[in-house]
């Protein structure tokens, strides 16, 4: 007899409203969850309606389902390495009235369904240090710490990108030299967009694109700053009025790319 699937139990799991409610996504309790960079990484990607997207780590399908919410018609696939969050994504494409083929699996040893061509490929790798104290929840430690370098993801990316096709990627900012010595020799046209909490922080994360065969000259962007104030001053809604068009309504950093 088969081993039951593993998933999580209903009784694990929250139900959490993205762009204002347009989407709905169950994440675990305790876990990984799905937040800013999710929404933001889908924000970033230049997908157009008939395109193929695949997205490498998908987790519950929060980057995913936040690019169909904002272009429709997409042709959607998704990657994931634990059962239990690729049961989840399943379940948040149902939910949400989308059709996303979420396959288990490695990105080292891609399941052959996916060694084919797409337009774009979007990632949000682990970025928490292998060698730190990694989270008691094993789901978590495993969507959050480093088990593969950069260079891993930027390869297996380029390898389902079509010519012409789009890389985009959250990560770290401190990883930017890696992803930029990654991208050589069949990703060009890269540009970096700094992420930074508030006006004159450094930023802590980015959003980086490339392009499969690309020639354009290196870009690094001006920073996009998500909040307010110069700090933190209570319990209130305090995101730049940029940042909520993309994190709340549903809105694009493709201009900030051309």
């Amino acid at each position: 007899m088969s081993a039951e699937p593993a998933k999580f139990a209903d009784d694990q799991l929250t139900d959490d409203k993205f762009l204002c409610g347009r989407l709905r996504l169950l994440q675990p309790a305790k876990g990984y969850r799905a937040a800013t960079d999710a929404v933001l990484l889908a924000a970033a990607c230049p997908a157009t309606p008939g395109q193929s997207v695949l997205d490498l780590g998908c987790g519950a399908g929060a980057a995913t389902l936040c690019l169909a919410v904002r272009v429709p018609g997409l042709r959607l696939s998704g990657l994931e390495l634990q059962p239990e969050y690729a049961d989840l994504a399943r379940r948040n494409a149902a939910r949400n009235g989308v059709e996303v083929n979420v396959l288990e699996g490695d990105l080292t040893r891609m399941p052959v369904a996916l060694r084919r061509d797409f337009d774009h490929v979007i990632a949000n790798p682990p970025w928490y240090p292998p060698l730190g104290t990694p989270s008691p929840v094993r789901v978590r430690a495993t969507a959050m710490q480093v088990r593969l370098p950069l260079s891993a993801w930027v390869e297996a990316a380029t390898r389902r990108l079509a010519p012409g096709g789009w890389l985009t990627l959250i990560a770290g900012a401190d990883s930017l030299p890696d992803l930029l010595a990654a991208l050589a020799p069949k990703l060009g046209s890269a540009a970096v967009l700094p992420l930074a909490a508030r006006q004159g922080r450094p930023a802590l994360r980015l959003i980086l694109r490339a392009r499969k065969g690309g020639r354009a000259a290196f870009r690094l962007l001006a920073p996009f700053v998500l909040h307010d104030g110069a700090a933190h001053d209570g319990d209130r809604e305090s995101h730049t009025a940029a940042a909520n068009a993309a994190l709340r309504d549903g809105g694009d950093l493709l201009p900030l790319f051309a």
